[in-house]
């Protein structure tokens, strides 16, 4: 048996960009189901907004979001959740980190770390923090 994770955010009307932004980072294409596609809108004005969305890439990248409801309590927190990108080419996780940088918090330069040879953590301009390495094997002392 397989099993994958995939990091689900919520927002508050803003999903479809993030997850328009998110695709423009890592590429892949976008699956988007509105309240009105669902036929589950509760206020007409969040008709458009976001109840099942996802970004899948070919290199395996997947991200979904949705708007929560108007109707429901949102307190998105001060760091919810880390969407940590582990890879093993530092040109490609430059890559991403020189995209995912526009209108964000760099908490950490993007640079060698004892524990990777190339790590760095930010907020995105939607305020989710990302956290990216190159993933190395561990080594028992």
């Amino acid at each position: 048996m397989t099993i994958k994770t995939t990091t689900h955010l919520n927002f508050r009307g803003q999903a479809r960009a993030a997850l328009e932004f998110y695709q423009s980072v890592f590429g892949g294409f976008p699956v988007i189901v509105t309240y009105k596609d669902a036929n589950a809108v509760q206020n007409p004005a969040e008709a458009d907004q976001i109840m099942w969305g996802q970004v899948v890439s070919e290199a395996g990248f997947a991200v979904m979001a949705y708007d929560v409801p108007s109707s429901l309590s949102y307190a998105p927190g001060e760091i919810p959740v880390f969407v940590s990108v582990r890879g093993d080419s530092n040109e490609e996780l430059t890559g991403y980190w020189d995209k995912l940088k526009d209108g964000a918090t760099v908490i950490q330069d993007l640079a060698p770390a004892g524990w990777s040879p190339l790590y760095g953590m930010l907020k995105d301009k939607f305020g989710v923090t990302w956290v990216l390495d190159i993933a190395v094997a561990y080594q028992a002392s």
